[in-house]
């Protein structure tokens, strides 16, 4: 028996496709075990970004500030 710890992890991530900055998980070997399904997650980005105080972010067509 091995004394590392993550030798008896019970867990493992799925496979990644990608590298570097463009790595991510294999949607093919992504099943709702994995926890992929949210259907609320719509709902929750909702809440939180409206949430926000207005001015807290600005809006998508702002643009940046040209003082130099």
């Amino acid at each position: 028996m091995s004394d590392n710890p993550l030798d008896r992890a019970t867990s493992s991530p799925p496979p990644v496709v990608g590298e570097g900055c463009a790595a991510r998980y294999d949607p093919e070997a992504l099943t709702p075990d994995h926890g992929t399904d949210f259907p609320e997650a719509q709902a929750l980005w909702r809440a939180v970004t409206d949430a926000r105080p207005a001015g807290a972010r600005p809006p998508l067509d702002a643009k940046p500030d040209e003082t130099p």
